[in-house]
């Protein structure tokens, strides 16, 4: 997935460097602004113990999949459902019910109707954010997976992989620029083709894992472990409008929706690392509360905080540190690629041995 601030470039800088001062010794690793999941899947393949959280629904579900599942998917409950199925061995299931899904008769439901054209057509606001056939298929797969739940039929681990499959697969037929604060007029070629439910593959090991969705400064008061890993939102830019139809495909809770975009509400998950007046207060209650040894925080030269308040606060828990890297910045659309002073940015690894 295409995400703003994903350090899937940095995962080889950011192991580096924790190791640097952590050691590689097997640590409890807490990712606690997850995003996607990409750096504490990194750890996770590494051998550590990973505890992940976001605010976001959607980030949740993702991190449900890739963090806490490591057990083969036996989708026991669905025999009667499947009937083939008790002929497919362990390891191949997850991709026969995924093709099973792909193959259901295709339904009308919230997101054709609110999301594509089709279902748009005689309404205020007229939308494109995915095909016809592709917003009907969402909506009967995301239906099924609920049916699946309630009926007992898929445990957790099954329905946050397979909403996670879907999510993934939906998003890959977007027809976005890259996130979802707009859509494109006309269909774009990968638009137009039809999504599948391709696996999303996790790693398979003998660790526990956590996840939760929660506000960081509530949970950083009860989870503790070695290495805090802590990957904020950077500036005014908020996560949830820019993600807002993956939240409501995550939650299928029909909210009401408003405006050209079809907007959900999000004033319960406004970060207050991405408003000035409320980040330094914030960030100061994380890292006097966390119960760590090590406290790391990736940021970067274009932050709402400088480099000098960043280590004037973590420099109250012991010996502070800092590793530096150039990389080429998010680009979410041209025009917004105007805006922006460079085209790479400084990324700053800052770190605190607690005392």
């Amino acid at each position: 997935m295409n995400y703003i601030g994903s350090k899937k470039s940095l995962l080889q800088f950011l192991e580096e460097s924790i190791y640097q001062v952590a050691g590689k010794e097997n640590f409890t690793f807490l990712d606690l602004f997850a995003g996607t999941g990409i750096v504490g899947q990194h750890f996770k393949s590494k051998g550590h113990s990973v505890i992940a959280n976001d605010l976001q629904y959607y980030s949740f579900v993702l991190n449900k999949n890739y963090i806490e599942n490591h057990k083969v998917l036996k989708f026991l409950g669905l025999g009667k459902d499947l009937e083939d199925l008790k002929n497919i061995e362990y390891e191949k299931r997850a991709d026969f019910v995924c093709e099973f899904l792909d193959n259901l008769d295709l339904k009308e439901g919230f997101i054709y109707k609110n999301y594509c054209l089709g279902g748009t057509k005689n309404q205020e606001f007229k939308r494109q954010y995915f095909s016809d056939e592709n917003g009907k298929k969402v909506d009967t797969i995301r239906e099924k997976i609920e049916e699946w739940k309630k009926e007992k039929k898929i445990n957790n681990n099954e329905y946050y992989f397979l909403l996670t499959t879907l999510i993934e697969s939906i998003d890959k037929v977007a027809n976005t620029a890259s996130v979802y604060g707009a859509f494109l007029k006309q269909l774009k070629k990968s638009a137009q083709k039809e999504f599948l439910m391709k696996p999303a593959n996790f790693v398979l090991n003998d660790n526990e894992h956590s996840v939760y969705n929660e506000d960081i400064e509530t949970l950083v008061e009860t989870v503790q472990g070695d290495v805090l890993y802590l990957d904020p939102p950077y500036n005014h830019r908020q996560y949830a409008p820019n993600y807002h139809l993956l939240e409501t495909i995550a939650k299928y809770d029909n909210p009401k929706i408003k405006g050209k975009t079809g907007l959900r509400d999000y004033s319960n998950q406004k970060s207050k690392f991405s408003q000035k007046k409320e980040v330094l207060n914030s960030f100061k209650n994380i890292i006097q509360k966390a119960k760590v040894k090590y406290i790391f925080l990736s940021y970067n030269n274009e932050g709402l905080m400088t480099e000098e308040e960043v280590k004037t606060i973590m420099s109250k828990r012991g010996k502070y540190g800092i590793f530096k890297k150039e990389y080429s910045r998010f680009k979410a659309d041209k025009t917004e690629n105007r805006n922006h002073k460079a085209n790479s940015v400084v990324e700053y690894l800052h770190y605190v041995e607690c005392k």
